[in-house]
């Protein structure tokens, strides 16, 4: 499948994992207010086929996602994940052709109670 950013800058070449059954959304602080579903693709399933001095990064937290970004138009393209660094979350909405609200429900993971951020024992 193709995705694109809003403007057309980024342009990535994906192969999902397992089609856009895997769409979700997370919780999590941030997550939440991106409010994008994703799709999961295996860590070698995103290639950049335009653009890549178009997306820029995003970390925060323990740093282990990486969330990527058009640095023009803003658009949340695929980012690492830290619940499996061999998976990549691809934005739904960047997918060409698929609509997310033609799938909804989508389902919401807690990303607030995320074994990372548990507080390690002394």
């Amino acid at each position: 499948m193709r995705a694109s950013c809003h403007c057309g800058a980024v342009v990535l070449e994906v192969t999902l994992s397992d089609g856009l059954a895997t769409a979700g959304r997370c919780d999590c602080s941030f997550c939440r207010r991106r409010a994008a579903p994703a799709v999961t693709a295996p860590k070698d399933g995103v290639r950049i086929a335009k653009g890549a001095e178009h997306l820029t990064t995003y970390q925060w937290g323990t740093k282990t996602a990486k969330h990527h970004f058009c640095n023009i138009c803003g658009i949340y393209m695929y980012h690492n994940r830290r619940s499996n660094p061999d998976e990549i979350g691809v934005n739904m909405g960047a997918l060409e052709g698929v609509n997310p609200a033609e799938h909804e429900p989508i389902q919401w993971n807690d990303g607030v109670n995320h074994p990372s951020d548990a507080p390690s024992e002394s």
